[in-house]
């Protein structure tokens, strides 16, 4: 796409300073739809430039600074993207320019490169005005389920910090992107995630606050920190019970003073989003262990919202999440196929995922793919697939303690894994000595799904062990 393309309906905010910058700019866009306009000591524009019709571009002299005209400029930007041109006189110390010099044309600017870099900011203005697509409807036809979103509706819309708990696979950034696209100014921006547990160690300052080029070796152009890139949108923190304690320290004073600087950099940045933090940990042990900041986690958890488990959502949602990921996977061919047999979805029903929605995931891509090779529901194939996802330790099955008790469970759910949901229970039961709290852990449940599983299919305590399959 040519730079020319860009160019429709475009303003152009010029600062010139003690520079003459203003006549050769609007010499260079002289033959397209550009309105060049003099900002220095001009009055606010009068329309909000986040809703303003026309794109606009603001292009600065380095020698504002040094005239006292950028507190002047810095107040009519209103988040226009800034092109600096470099002063004609003299080098200047990239290190006292303001932490936003991203783009710089030399003194001596050609047409070719002017066009260049303002079609570059116009394309990134454009694209940022593009609405964001909203992700998947989730799937919500159990009560737990339909609590949650009517909680994620309820507290969408507001400012406070939410903390998002849940086991690992349940889908707690589907939450969070929830929680961003309901709100009516945050929402509008970017949804910025970050897995707090994948920081490479001495990288949290420049990921997170961002630098200036130069502030220290292979800075060789400057960088937005996450805080930076958020502003105006929402900041989702994934793992937040990993992030270590120094980290912890630094997070919470740029929830509070709402300002980051930048390595390098001495002027403060202020920064505005909304947070969205998620955790599989439970914080409140942590902060009572000391492993996790008190003030910290008050801030994170001024809503609590808990994502329930596979298990805890029940068969009905199980079959549903199954059928649309598998939708998802054949696409056109689904039809073709026909109907999802009622066997393959009685299997789905029965598996107890440790892996939640991820390895219900991998379960239905393991499914489409038999399918789609076959051209047909091989029952077969299909169902040695279900076995192997049957088959799939988890961690708690597989600890053992120097004695033996891995070995146990892992027997033991072996054995469950290829019987009915009900012998599964009762075999964890054994291994746990029938002792409710330590199976519901075993099992990757709550005690009280545990119990009502129990009801339902009538298992007492201390009921006869399994009878070996022949």
């Amino acid at each position: 796409m040519s730079a020319a393309s860009n160019f429709e309906e475009l303003d152009l905010y010029v600062w010139e300073g003690k520079a003459d910058i203003l006549e050769r700019i609007a010499r260079c866009m002289a033959s397209f739809d550009v309105e060049v306009i003099r900002a220095d000591g001009m009055p606010p524009p009068p329309q909000d430039r986040g809703t303003a019709l026309r794109p606009s571009v603001a292009i600065l002299s380095v020698t504002v600074i040094d005239n006292g005209g950028l507190a002047h400029a810095t107040e009519l930007l209103q988040g226009m993207p800034v092109i600096w041109v470099a002063a004609a006189a003299r080098e200047r110390d990239s290190r006292t320019y303001p932490p936003e010099y991203l783009h710089v044309l030399p003194y001596d600017f050609t047409c070719a490169e002017l066009r260049t870099m303002v079609a570059k900011l116009v394309r990134q203005l454009r694209a940022r005005d593009v609405a964001p697509q909203p992700p998947d409807e989730l799937v919500a036809h159990s009560d737990a389920m339909k609590s949650l979103l009517a909680e994620v509706g309820a507290f969408a819309n507001c400012n406070h910090s939410v903390l998002v708990r849940g086991e690992t696979g349940v889908g707690k950034e589907r939450i969070a992107q929830q929680l961003h696209l309901g709100h009516e100014h945050y929402g509008k921006g970017a949804f910025v995630a970050v897995n707090c547990g994948a920081i490479p160690d001495g990288l949290f300052e420049s990921l997170f606050f961002g630098h200036t080029k130069g502030s220290f070796t292979g800075a060789v152009h400057a960088h937005r920190g996450y805080f930076e890139q958020a502003t105006g949108g929402t900041l989702f923190l994934d793992e937040i019970g990993d992030l270590p304690k120094y980290q912890q320290v630094k997070l919470l004073r740029v929830l509070e003073d709402g300002a980051v600087t930048r390595l390098g950099a001495t002027a403060p940045i202020r920064v505005d989003f909304r947070l969205v933090a998620a955790t599989n940990r439970n914080l409140r042990e942590m902060v009572a262990s000391g492993e996790f900041r008190a003030d910290l986690f008050y801030r994170l958890a001024v809503i609590e919202l808990h994502v329930p488990s596979l298990e805890e959502r029940g068969e009905i949602d199980k079959i549903a999440i199954f059928k649309a990921l598998l939708a998802n996977v054949l696409g056109d061919e689904l039809e073709t196929l026909g109907e999802t047999p009622h066997w393959l979805s009685d299997a789905v029903a029965e598996i107890y995922f440790p892996g939640n929605v991820r390895q219900l995931r991998n379960l239905a891509e393991r499914v489409g793919v038999i399918a789609r090779q076959m051209r047909c529901w091989d029952q077969n194939l299909i169902q040695r697939a279900i076995a192997l996802t049957r088959g799939t330790p988890t961690p708690a099955m597989v600890a053992g303690n120097g004695n033996g008790a891995g070995g146990m469970a892992l027997d033991g759910e072996r054995r469950g894994w290829n019987s009915t949901e009900r012998n599964r229970i009762i075999a964890a039961l054994e291994v746990n000595d029938w002792k409710r709290q330590d199976t519901a852990q075993h099992l990757g449940i709550s005690r009280k799904v545990l119990w009502e599983k129990m009801r339902k299919y009538q298992i007492l305590d201390g009921e006869p062990g399994i009878p070996e399959e022949t």
